[in-house]
């Protein structure tokens, strides 16, 4: 099984990619996420999915690996195959499906091409429970990885004045909301809440 491909980016569309390594190509599916986040680079990883089936064999590829954990659950439920669940995440982040999902607004997950209600009404019964627990072990990484920001922004903030208690407060909020946050935006919006 192949667990992701590095290599250089030789073809890039918005809803697939080619990566070349070790002279091979690969050519892999990607969401509008995925094309978002490696669109500007010459050398990629992707984290892969691997569809065997009778008549075909098709490569998933995705710039990281909560996103490839969002797509298998997604494909488990009935009714949803690889090319929908690769639209849904075209059609919003990650972090925006999970709070679909933990919301339960199915109106929201109809607005993407292909869902009908009672689809999205068993996405949202199927992984209500499983994208909780993904989610927050995810947030969990992302904190832990986030460690430099958070330090770098409450020490710019603290130099602005602020207490270090509000501004630690106010980055990690702001970091858990928007985990990709830099260190200047994650300033900026603590700015405007303190």
């Amino acid at each position: 099984m192949i667990d992701y491909i590095k290599g250089e980016v030789a073809e890039l569309m918005p809803a697939s990619v080619t990566i070349e390594t070790n002279g091979v190509g690969y050519f892999a599916q990607i969401s509008l996420n995925t094309y978002s986040a490696i669109s500007a680079k010459k050398e990629a990883k992707l984290y892969i999915f691997e569809s065997i089936r009778e008549d075909a064999y098709q490569l998933f590829g995705f710039a990281d690996k909560h996103e490839r954990d969002v797509f298998i659950h997604l494909i488990s439920v009935s009714g949803v195959g690889a090319s929908t669940a690769r639209m849904i995440l075209s059609s919003m982040t990650t972090q925006e499906l999970e709070s679909v999902i933990a919301s339960g607004n199915a109106d929201q997950l109809k607005t993407v091409k292909g869902i009908g209600l009672k689809t999205a009404q068993r996405i949202i019964v199927d992984l209500k429970d499983k994208i909780q627990k993904i989610a927050g072990d995810s947030a969990q990484n992302v904190l832990l990885g986030n460690n430099t920001i958070v330090e770098e922004a409450v020490a710019a903030l603290v130099m602005l004045g602020f207490t270090q208690n509000a501004s630690h407060k106010a980055v990690t909020n702001i970091l858990k909301q928007t985990p990709s946050a830099s260190i200047e935006q994650a300033i900026k919006a603590a700015l405007k809440i303190l």
